[in-house]
């Protein structure tokens, strides 16, 4: 049985852009995470140490995201999505979407973002 874990909302503060003024300081992002593993062995023994660590999860998200700086939400996400999988042997394929929630365009938009997935090979 393989399940799928959904952590939605992470807010951080983190240098990433391409504009000048998005390099020099940090600005508002929200992050949604997908990490595709079995559920078997948690479904059955209903005990924590048969999953993911959820807090474990969100806090090495947020180190990448804070301690890093990207010019592209792509290489942002790529890189979330594959410090995910160092994490935890037992997770398949992490989804990972970044949106800016204050994005520097002319436009009336809520947010702007990217969503990709890596699976292991």
């Amino acid at each position: 049985m393989t399940g799928r874990i959904e952590l939605r909302g992470l807010r951080v503060m983190a240098i990433v852009g391409a504009l000048p003024e998005e390099r020099r300081r940090t600005q508002p992002l929200e992050i949604d995470l997908d990490l595709e593993r079995p559920f078997d062995a948690a479904a059955r023994s209903d005990d924590l140490a048969d999953t993911t660590n959820y807090a474990a999860v969100l806090a090495r998200a947020e180190s990448v995201v804070v301690d890093g700086r990207f010019v592209l939400l792509e290489t942002l996400a790529e890189r979330v999505a594959r410090a995910l999988l160092e994490l935890d042997d037992q997770v398949s394929a992490v989804t990972v979407a970044v949106r800016k929630t204050r994005p520097p365009v002319d436009q009336d938009v809520a947010t702007t973002g990217v969503r990709l997935t890596v699976a292991r090979p």
